[in-house]
């Protein structure tokens, strides 16, 4: 039998704390915590719900090279300056962790973008200002009538936690249908009964994991985020007798969410897929960070791509302080 050349977990969550200090562990225990983050300078910075970025203290360069490292053997590898960029789950709460070390930095960084720990219903969303209620109506129309829906936005401007609403508004619904929620590292909450959760791996990408949904007789398919080619097979999959879907993507607004599909299958196909964009896509809900706190700005209701443009149609943002 071959030796296992990997500490045991326990070990290395033990070794993980040690390095991490009090203070983080606090931290990522801390339901208001959204992001650590250290500098190669050394230098700790938190972002918390509503308070947005503050310095934190500062970790010396062994106990973050001890971090990196230790998540790099949870997930069965090494970091060094060959492999210097670890990426992957924190083995504490499975967290994302985005590790770098030289040469790719001055200095060993990090960041830990922390789970939601709870799940904020649609309704808390109006009560916070964060949407209105006819845009809360909007969506539950859309669930109702299994539209598939884009939530798009910038980074941390909660794309995951307006995703898992949606999702908790899908199993409330329709608690009869089966959802398989596909992602590269686990972030999305759902509470359907009915529900399989896949993880890419360094062997098996996103696209080969929307292929093998198709064989898993999914009722609704959600991505947690379309980053690349795979973005034309999952279209495909909304188009072929599979609607009510969610999936984020990385944008500037709703009209820049259509823009960002068309680059991104450019990167599996030669031909246009306006068309195909068009037809999946059926709602985007944009959300973003504002001096005011996060906000969904825009919906807006896509119908199909004709004449060399996308049929799209706002919703008025009806009961909300213009101020």
């Amino acid at each position: 039998m071959t030796s296992n050349p990997y500490p045991s977990l326990p070990r290395l969550v033990s070794k993980l704390q040690n390095a991490l200090g009090d203070h983080l562990c606090v931290a990522l225990d801390d339901p208001n915590v959204v992001e650590i983050m250290l500098n190669p300078d050394g230098r700790l910075y938190i972002e918390r719900l509503g308070q947005g970025m503050a310095a934190s203290g500062e970790m010396s360069r062994a106990a973050a090279e001890t971090v990196i490292g230790s998540v790099a053997h949870a997930l069965n590898t090494e970091a060094d300056d060959t492999r210097p960029i670890i990426s992957g789950e924190l083995p504490i709460g499975g967290h994302r962790f985005e590790g770098l070390l030289p040469p790719v930095v001055a200095g060993p960084s990090f960041t830990i973008r922390r789970r939601a720990s709870q799940l904020i219903p649609l309704e808390d969303y109006v009560s916070k200002e964060v949407m209105t209620a006819h845009q809360v109506s909007v969506i539950r129309s859309a669930v109702a009538s299994k539209l598939n829906i884009v939530v798009a936005g910038g980074t941390g401007s909660g794309k995951t936690t307006l995703t898992n609403a949606i999702l908790a508004e899908i199993a409330a619904q329709a608690p009869q249908d089966r959802l398989v929620i596909l992602e590269d590292t686990a972030e999305i909450q759902c509470f359907a009964q009915n529900a399989v959760y896949l993880h890419t791996s360094d062997a098996v990408d996103m696209s080969r994991l929307l292929k093998s949904t198709m064989r898993l007789r999914p009722d609704r398919i959600v991505v947690g985020e379309v980053r690349d080619g795979a973005a034309l097979t999952l279209l495909k999959a909304w188009n072929t007798g599979h609607p009510g879907g969610v999936a984020t993507i990385h944008s500037n607004s709703a009209r820049s969410a259509l823009q960002r599909l068309e680059q991104l299958t450019a990167e599996a196909s030669q031909q246009p897929m306006q068309a195909v964009i068009g037809d999946a896509v059926d709602l985007i809900v944009f959300i973003e960070r504002t001096p005011r706190g996060r906000q969904v700005s825009e919906i807006l209701h896509v119908s199909r791509f004709i004449g060399g443009q996308y049929q799209i149609e706002p919703y008025a943002e009806e009961g909300r302080d213009a101020a």
